[in-house]
């Protein structure tokens, strides 16, 4: 293991869920059928959306709440149609007490016949939401940060050595005439990669 001093101090991580789950709940005969998904962006959150309206398109609701973003500050809660609050603020409310970003969880209700009022309805979306997230696995990730570098060959010893001793990802590389390469690692480590990487001779740096 890389010697990174006390990684504790790093305030770059943040826990989201590892795959998909789905499920069904029930309540007086109205059925929710409960999905969460890892996202990075609102691209695949309007993707997996677009695929559960197209296989459950004759469900009334489909109600979903969202976070991105390493404080969960990207957010959005919808009702689809159920009394306002009702849906997708309960969602919401288990994902952010569970400490969760990066997550969509969408929960397709079928209605049974019986009213379940709004007690009965926060109730069923709260609870399904959490069997969401109970059923899948959390997990702590770190934001990362990258860099390009360009370097002449000479010092190519130097930068081998700094990626190893920090564990540095190399996303990608190209050797012509001089080296180029963009590295990855995580956000806590900007300020010290990038002044170690400034003190080596020829070597230049972009963040991206």
């Amino acid at each position: 293991m890389s010697d990174f001093g006390d990684e504790s101090a790093f305030e770059d991580t943040f826990f989201t869920i590892s795959g998909t789950s789905e499920g069904l709940y029930k309540d007086r005969s109205s059925k929710f059928l409960y999905f969460s998904y890892p996202v990075k962006n609102e691209e695949e959150i309007k993707n997996h959306l677009a695929e559960l309206r197209k296989k459950y398109y004759d469900a009334r609701h489909h109600c979903f709440a969202w976070t991105l973003g390493k404080d969960g500050d990207h957010f959005r809660a919808n009702d689809d149609g159920e009394p306002n609050h009702s849906a997708g603020d309960p969602i919401l409310g288990q994902i952010r007490s569970n400490n969760l970003t990066d997550i969509l969880i969408v929960v397709v209700r079928y209605f049974g016949g019986t009213k379940l009022g709004m007690s009965g309805l926060i109730q069923a979306y709260k609870t399904s939401a959490a069997l969401a997230i109970e059923e899948n696995e959390i997990i702590e990730e770190q934001v990362k940060t990258s860099v390009s570098i360009h370097f002449p060959y000479p010092v190519m010893n130097d930068v081998m050595k700094l990626i190893k001793t920090h564990d540095l990802h190399i996303l990608s590389q190209e050797m012509t005439l001089d080296c180029q390469m963009n590295l990855e690692f995580r956000k806590g480590l900007e300020e010290l990669i990038v002044n170690s990487l400034e003190e080596i001779e020829g070597l230049e740096l972009a963040v991206i």
